[in-house]
């Protein structure tokens, strides 16, 4: 079974080895058909304590590490998101 990946904003990293993720999601309401914004926090494992509050993250189901940690630190999801835009933008320009 493959394992669910999520992206979230980091809210603390008060613990060590551990932050806590808010993950917005957004569904139709199935009575009032009108979007409805639900969010969720979950502790994820974050082996260096490389993030810090505000960092947006993907983060990766995983083994239970904890009680209440089965989650952990994939990588920054800013980061990853602004590498694709900048390969194709330099990949338009050698065709130029």
């Amino acid at each position: 079974m493959p394992r669910r990946i999520l992206e979230g904003n980091v809210v603390s990293d008060k613990m060590d080895k551990t932050v806590t993720v808010l993950v917005e999601r957004r569904f139709m309401h199935p009575v009032y058909k009108k979007y409805v914004k639900r969010t969720d926090k979950y502790a994820a494992h974050d082996e260096m304590n490389a993030y810090k509050c505000g960092d947006r993250v993907r983060i990766e189901e995983c083994r239970p590490i904890s009680k209440r940690k089965t989650w952990q630190v994939l990588d920054n999801a800013t980061a990853a998101s602004e590498e694709a835009p900048k390969k194709a933008t330099s990949k338009n320009k050698k065709d130029a």
